[in-house]
């Protein structure tokens, strides 16, 4: 291939080619599955996890603002409709391009845990206390990191926003002034956290009916207490969040957490420390194309880049997917064979060196060091085409350190855009678990980012945990916004082809693998891509299929199982209840040269000039 294919790949049906609006019918909640579509436009695009949050977005577009105005904006009508997923109380990672400068600007949002965090934080009431975290770490005081966002939102704001910062709360204030339908996503989620919402006074009065019932499909919900907090960050910036009324606020329900939960050591001081931080993207080559993904402390980037790395050893454009009956997309079972395997390989270093690099153990290898070709062939050559690694180990054994293999959870929320001046966005945010834990202050709920920590410093050998609890570190993340470039044949970075990401809790690397390799080795468009089914392998014997009852009426065809199944692979069926959000720039000369779609497992949709 010269170059990204078409939107329209030769030898695929198209999917579709009109973008829902505003007002269109809210989908199924994450693990269900609607049509996909192709959205194209001339110069602008906006693609988020929310009607509402998309039609924001696109109106500052469309006004001329650039991509982080129109984030702003987005990211706060999604805290009014999309609570469970992301807010001021979270976290998040945005990757920048500046199309006029051609580089991309990686700004670090994450939360940090106080400054009294100890080791044993998730796990003991006080240090050598012997009394353990009640009830669990997440539903405590004790998972609730320093939030990040709207400093690493006011940040990217000075730098490359036009717009008047007061000006992008505006849709989100009058959205939960004016009150707005429950979607069946939302409505889903809050029945199935009905009972740890009901702990908190605030989040059982906001999540459910006066008759205390949860609050159904359709159900107009308001939030003038929102309203008024987020008027608040709109006229004082992150001076309006990190002190004041609602830092105290903030502080406040750590430290006296509900039910009698062991509070949090989180401080006044630890909210006015807190800084977001501009990081040098991690860029890597992909045949013949530049991947741009966010560095540690996301392991996100670092191990899509190595799968990549690994995977561009096989010549995988001969292993294209294909079409059933019904419009699915199935992946060739030699095809999940090697990019499981490359999940395990990158999954082994991941949860042995990454974590937050300003707490890095010696001696750990770089994450150069661990990206470098000759390294990546080493791994690759561990590939055997007739049977699975099963779990492999990491790369530089000398150095191996505890093997920390959490997941993380789910529910986050990732949006693209495209502005008018040429400028990407690519941002993933999160509350970590569904609604975070469970807290709500002000009308927004408090993160439990903390329990992305290992819960434990060192383990029974005495290896340390890269990843373990430490004051004023940020947890290890699986979040992955994306940009890919066009390479010269000089390997100089070239025109920007792709804006993408999702949601998914240490999933998201699967996802955006799978997405990435549709995309640039078979030839799909974003919408084509999305309707492949997912599959995906953590360090361990398991490769998760995706199970999804829609997208997949008759399952994964048995050619595909039993293939794997024959080379050593235990195969599991799992919903994967992916988000992604992809842009796709063909040549300016074009019409049109912009395409988009949103993921068909959740509610988000793209809209464009």
């Amino acid at each position: 291939m010269s170059g990204l294919a078409s939107p329209a790949a030769p030898g695929w049906a198209q999917v579709g080619t009109q973008g829902f609006g505003a007002g269109s019918d809210a989908p199924e909640i994450a693990s269900g599955f609607r049509q996909g579509h192709l959205v194209r436009a001339r110069e602008l695009m906006a693609v988020t996890a929310h009607p509402q949050a998309t039609e924001a977005a696109y109106r500052i577009l469309n006004d001329g603002g650039t991509v982080v105005d129109a984030a702003v904006a987005a990211q706060m009508v999604l805290n009014v409709v999309e609570p469970q997923s992301s807010g001021v109380g979270g976290g998040g990672f945005m990757l920048y391009y500046d199309a006029e400068t051609g580089q991309v600007r990686a700004y670090d949002g994450r939360e940090v845990a106080p400054a009294a965090a100890w080791g044993d934080y998730l796990r003991q009431a006080e240090p050598e206390s012997g009394q353990p975290v009640r009830p669990d770490p997440r539903r405590s005081g004790r998972s609730v990191g320093v939030p990040g966002l709207v400093a690493m939102l006011e940040m990217a704001h000075e730098r490359h926003g036009v717009r008047p910062w007061s000006s992008l709360f505006l849709p989100a204030i009058a959205l939960a002034l004016d009150g707005f339908p429950v979607s069946p996503r939302m409505a889903a989620s809050i029945a199935a956290s009905a009972d740890d919402l009901r702990r908190d006074p605030d989040a059982a009065a906001y999540f459910f009916t006066p008759a205390g019932l949860p609050l159904p499909v359709g159900w107009r919900l308001y939030s003038p207490v929102l309203a008024q907090s987020l008027a608040r960050i709109a006229a004082h910036g992150s001076g309006g969040f990190y002190q004041g009324e609602l830092a105290r606020a903030i502080v406040e329900q750590v430290a006296a957490p509900p039910a009698d939960a062991t509070p949090g050591k989180l401080t006044l001081d630890d909210l006015e420390r807190y800084e977001a931080i501009e990081r040098t993207a991690l860029c890597t080559p992909y045949r013949e194309w530049e991947v741009c993904g966010f560095p540690p402390p996301s392991s996100g980037g670092f191990a899509v880049a190595q799968m990549l790395g690994i995977l561009e050893t096989f010549n995988l454009a001969t292993l294209s997917p294909r079409q059933t009956a019904n419009g699915t997309i199935v992946p060739s079972p030699e095809a999940v064979h090697l990019i499981t395997e490359a999940g395990r390989l990158a999954f082994a270093d991941r949860n042995d060196y990454i974590a937050d690099p300003g707490f890095a153990l010696e001696p750990v290898p770089s994450v150069r060091l661990l990206l470098e070709p000759d390294y990546l062939t080493r791994r690759a050559a561990l590939i055997d085409p007739r049977a699975s690694l099963g779990k492999a180990l990491p790369g530089l054994p000398r150095l191996r350190r505890a093997s920390d293999t959490g997941a993380g959870r789910t529910e986050t929320t990732h949006m693209s855009l495209v502005d008018t001046y040429g400028n990407a966005l690519a941002m993933t945010t999160s509350l970590e678990g569904g609604f975070g834990s469970y807290m709500m202050v002000d009308g927004f709920l408090l993160n439990n980012q903390l329990t992305d920590f290992h819960d434990v410093p060192v383990d029974e050998l005495g290896r340390v945990y890269a990843n373990r609890v430490e004051g004023g570190k940020r947890p290890r993340s699986s979040m992955a916004p994306t940009l890919v470039f066009e390479r010269g044949a000089d390997g100089q970075r070239g025109r920007l082809v792709l804006v993408t990401g999702s949601p998914g809790g240490a999933a998201i690397i699967h996802y955006v693998v799978n997405h990435l390799v549709a995309l640039l080795d078979w030839g799909l468009s974003p919408s084509e891509a999305m309707a492949m089914g997912h599959f995906g392998a953590f360090n361990d014997p398991r490769s998760i299929l995706e199970a999804n009852e829609t997208l997949l009426p008759d399952g994964w065809p048995a050619s595909v199982v039993e293939r794997l199944k024959r080379t050593g692979h235990e195969v599991v069926f799992e919903p994967r209840p992916s988000g992604l959000a992809t842009i796709m720039l063909s040549p300016p000369e074009l019409v049109r040269p912009l395409s988009a779609a949103a993921d068909p497992r959740r509610e988000g949709v793209a809209q464009g000039d």
